[in-house]
């Protein structure tokens, strides 16, 4: 394989603390790296380093010369100014880029229901990513790196991200650098991961779950090495005292294969044993909505968000939500806790439920600002109780990651993922027994999100989970349900897989995308309602034609290529002749190939892409 960039010796510091010392690895053709670590322990700043974006205190980045990078960083680095189109296509004219079927591939996949003629400063913070998303990956680059490109996106978002940096690339061709927090994203895409900690890299081949089994393995060879330390010790101990060496056998040990390194381990959760503190602590009800409609904020007269929606939790049980945006996932935690009223239907509520909400953002925590963070949670309790076990709140506190030393950091000088931390640690501290997350993995990095299921596996009460990290989903609930944007709420036995084959089913029929029957937004501009525009039967039609004329393309390009490779040998050749005919071939193909581009384009114009 070959080498495409790296860093030698690479070191920097910030005051008195060294984030990366003396670190050399390098990235080759084929390599899909996946970078984990705690925050603040240097991952994005040594992907700036690698892409050139800043410098090291030492060492030194080289780069193959003809090697493209496209970098996208965590932060807005759009011009608020311009349209969605200009954003992402520059000046390029339509038909430049609406011929490449692998950038008309990235757009719908990315913004095909987003305006494009609507100012970038107007877009949500997810419409945001996603355009900066389309902007570098219509582009050719020999290596892509992505900080964070997961934040704010659905699960149909990051799945579909997931399919196309598989694909981008020829298995041996070109490489990619991702730093996320999106386990499950890691898993189906990285062939190495790298964690990034103490100021050092060190590597693994595979991807989150193969990482997560080898440094389990790497921690037991050190146990192992300090048990052996310990030891001699002890023999050197004993020599002293009775003079001549006994004899003594040298200890063995040996490293079992993976499956037989977690065969001792316990099962996440005791479901019988929670189930049962779950029914004595909530009785018989818990939440119930029986036939709620909620009208659509904003929308036409008769749209609704819920159309009639039932929904029944039982003592200890855990429900995942997932759904498109805007479909209403957080308006139904909203609900379920009696921050807003039904249109129709009701709630009813048992008399010992006692519910908390963990919201997106972090206002909550403006109140007690100026307290610590061991303060703040002393205020609301002590010591509580999670699944069986007492635990003081310096106790969970640690547990979420934060040490002796930063339990005394004022809360105004906690980051964002250690602000979401404290967040959830102040609602669980309270006792609540229904809780309620929405988004719990924003900000939070992989180790902080392995604590926080530790701690809600042992959580007895109901939970309710928003999420688009469908590892955490996987990972804590038991079973999930999805908000389509047809104002039902639908089971899945299936998981998360059944519900993207559902919104692939949906698309391909010409569903209602957006949420509830609320007014979409296309490509080429406008506000569409439900109600004008293209039939469902000229917009199948258009499907259909989109299709037939992607395959098309395809089957010209191939052929324009061998006529390219003909006239090369004949010009070589001197056979003139010979050279003329290809050359009319070749334009009528290159005739044809504009006919079906134009048919395209009429096509895309019905579905509004």
């Amino acid at each position: 394989m070959a080498h495409l960039l790296g860093g030698e010796n690479l070191t920097v510091s910030f005051a008195t603390r060294t984030v990366l010392d003396g670190v050399t690895l390098g990235l080759e053709d084929g390599d899909r790296i996946g970078m984990v670590g705690r925050n603040g322990d240097g991952k994005s700043t040594l992907m700036r380093l690698l892409a050139q974006r800043s410098t090291p205190d030492s060492g030194r980045v080289t780069k193959r010369g003809d090697v493209n990078v496209g970098y996208l960083d965590q932060g807005d680095v759009l011009d608020g100014d311009l349209t969605v189109g200009a954003a992402i296509v520059g000046d390029r004219a339509d038909h430049e880029w609406a011929a490449n079927p692998k950038i008309r591939e990235i757009m719908g996949g990315l913004v095909g229901d987003v305006d494009w003629h609507a100012n970038v400063h107007s877009l949500s913070g997810g419409q945001k990513r996603r355009v900066a998303l389309a902007k570098l990956l219509i582009e050719d680059h020999d290596v892509i790196m992505l900080d964070e490109p997961t934040n704010h996106l659905d699960v149909e978002g990051v799945a579909w991200l997931a399919r196309h940096l598989k694909s981008r690339w020829r298995a041996n061709q070109g490489a990619f650098l991702v730093v996320t927090h999106d386990r499950w994203f890691l898993d189906e895409v990285c062939n190495y991961t790298w964690e990034v900690h103490d100021a050092m890299v060190d590597m693994f081949d595979g991807g989150y779950a193969a990482y997560v089994l080898a440094r389990a393995e790497r921690d037991r060879m050190a146990a192992v090495v300090e048990n052996k330390r310990q030891q001699l010790v002890k023999k050197e101990l004993a020599w002293l005292r009775r003079g001549a060496p006994a004899r003594t056998s040298k200890p063995k040990f040996r490293i079992e294969a993976a499956n037989e390194l977690i065969s001792d381990v316990p099962e996440p959760r005791d479901s019988v044993a929670l189930n049962k503190m779950a029914n004595a602590r909530l009785g018989k009800d818990v939440l119930d909505l029986e036939g709620v409609s909620l009208d659509f904020e904003g929308g036409e007269a008769g749209q609704k968000l819920f159309n009639n929606i039932t929904l029944r939790l039982a003592p200890g049980e855990r429900l995942g939500l997932v759904g498109v945006n805007g479909a209403g996932k957080s308006t139904l935690l909203k609900l379920l806790n009696g921050d807003i009223q039904p249109s129709a239907g009701k709630l009813k509520r048992g008399k010992t439920v006692v519910t908390a909400v963990l919201t997106q953002d972090v206002k909550e925590l403006d109140e007690v600002s100026d307290l610590r963070v061991i303060e703040v949670i002393e205020r609301e309790k002590r010591s509580f109780n999670v699944g069986g076990k007492e635990f003081t709140a310096g106790q969970l506190v640690e547990q979420l990651g934060f040490t002796k030393e930063k339990q005394w950091t004022p809360v105004t000088d906690l980051s964002g993922g250690e602000r979401r931390r404290l967040q959830l640690l102040r609602l669980l501290v309270g006792e609540p027994n229904v809780l309620m997350l929405d988004e719990p993995t924003n900000d939070l990095d992989t180790d902080t999100l392995a604590a926080v299921e530790d701690v809600l596996d042992g959580w007895p009460g109901t939970l309710v989970v928003v999420s688009h990290d469908r590892y955490l989903l996987e990972r804590v609930t038991d079973h999930q349900m999805a908000l389509l944007g047809d104002g039902k709420l639908r089971g899945l036995p299936g998981g998360v897989d059944q519900y993207l084959e559902l919104r692939e089913a949906a698309l391909a029929s010409g569903a209602v995308v957006g949420g509830s029957g609320a007014p979409t937004t296309s490509a080429s501009g406008g506000t569409s309602a439900a109600a004008s525009g293209p039939s469902e039967a000229e917009k199948r039609e258009a499907r259909k034609d989109l299709n037939r004329i992607d395959r098309q393309l395809g089957k010209i390009a191939q052929q324009e290529e061998k006529l390219h490779t003909q006239m090369a040998a004949k010009s070589e050749s001197g056979d003139f002749d010979a050279l003329g005919e290809l050359n009319a071939k070749l334009q009528e193909l290159l005739d044809e190939k504009e006919g079906l581009e134009l048919e395209w384009l009429e096509a895309a114009e019905v579905l509004g892409e």
